[in-house]
């Protein structure tokens, strides 16, 4: 297996635990774990086993990492449809399920994915299926 040729910045491990005290989402923060330790000297393989890693994939990473900083560490842009509910559908969906059903037309005084979709299309006008509003 190749050696890492990298040599990182004596600001790289403060960056790596603030990046890691600041970041909320798992994969990232996974990632950010693994680099910071392999940049205190742990071998990347090492790494990777423990962390159930590719050596690959934490490869990687590492680089992004000393040549972007933590922001080589988040997701990319996906190519494809962008998802359907989007950030202010779902704060829209969560206060509608705060308030009573029979408020809005439900039959019964608990919400069922299948009526608040049915609602959310009529007040957004976005069709989400029921296995979509379940989701959120």
């Amino acid at each position: 297996m190749r050696t890492l040729q990298l040599h990182f910045s004596a600001n790289a491990l403060p960056t790596l635990n603030t990046f890691l005290q600041q970041t909320k989402e798992a994969r990232v923060f996974r990632r950010a774990q693994a680099v910071r330790d392999v940049v205190t000297g742990q071998r990347l393989q090492t790494v990777s086993d423990t962390l159930h890693l590719t050596s690959s994939a934490l490869r990687k990473w590492v680089y992004r990492f000393a040549n972007q900083g933590p922001q080589g560490l988040l997701d990319r842009p996906r190519s494809g449809r962008p998802p359907k509910v989007t950030c202010a559908l779902e704060l829209h969906l969560n206060r509608l399920i705060d308030q009573d059903p029979l408020q809005h037309g439900a039959v019964s005084s608990q919400w069922s994915c299948r009526e608040l979709a049915a609602v959310l299309a009529r007040e957004t006008g976005v069709q989400l299926g029921r296995e979509s509003v379940r989701g959120v």
